[in-house]
C-alpha cells in the first residue's frame, strides 16, 4: 500500500452523539456550555455550534431515545474534546460549571494543555481544554514532545478571571 499522510490542514469538523433525551442534552450543551442551536429536527436531532459554524456537535435520538448510557468498558467514544482559545476562557467555563454545581470527573495539566473532564447527562465524556502556545510545549533534548498528566492548578486558573 502506498504511503499516505493526511494533509496538515485537515481538521475534525464535528462530532455526532447519540443521546437518550434531546432536551436533557440541550440543557447541558446549550444552557450550561453555551452552544447555540443552528438547526433542530423536532425531538429527533439538533445541530449546535460555537461562533456560527454550521455545527460542531450533532445530537440525535435515532437509535438511542430513552436508552441508558453506553457501557464504560466497551469500544466507542472516550470523550469529545472542546478546545478553548485562551486560558481565561477555560477559567470562565470552569467557574460557570463550578457555580452550577456540575460534577467534574477530573482535571489535568498535560504540559501542552490544561484540561477539565466531565460527563454529559448521557455519560459521554467531555474534555474542556486550552492549548498552551507551541513554543511553551515541553520537549526533551532530542526534540520529542513530552506530554504528561499532573494536577491542574485550579487557583492559578481562576486567577485568570
Amino acid at each position: 500500500m502506498m504511503n499516505y499522510q493526511i494533509p496538515p490542514s485537515v481538521k475534525i469538523g464535528h462530532v455526532h452523539l447519540k443521546v437518550a433525551d434531546l432536551d436533557r442534552a440541550l440543557t447541558f450543551y446549550q444552557d450550561l456550555l453555551g452552544f447555540e442551536i443552528t438547526i433542530r429536527y423536532g425531538t429527533q436531532a439538533v445541530f449546535i455550534s460555537a461562533g456560527g459554524y454550521h455545527h460542531h456537535i450533532g445530537l440525535n435520538t435515532w437509535h438511542s431515545k430513552g436508552a441508558g448510557p453506553a457501557p464504560q468498558r466497551a469500544a466507542g467514544l472516550f470523550h469529545t474534546a472542546i478546545l478553548y482559545s485562551t486560558r481565561r476562557e477555560l477559567a470562565e467555563i470552569f467557574k460557570r460549571l463550578t457555580d452550577a454545581g456540575y460534577p467534574f470527573t477530573g482535571a489535568a495539566d498535560h504540559g501542552v494543555s490544561e484540561a477539565l473532564y466531565l460527563d454529559d447527562p448521557d455519560g459521554n465524556g467531555v474534555e474542556l481544554y486550552w492549548d498552551r502556545p507551541k513554543e511553551d510545549w515541553p520537549f526533551d533534548g532530542d526534540g520529542n514532545l513530552m506530554m504528561f498528566t499532573e494536577a491542574l492548578d485550579y487557583k492559578s486558573l481562576l486567577e485568570e478571571l
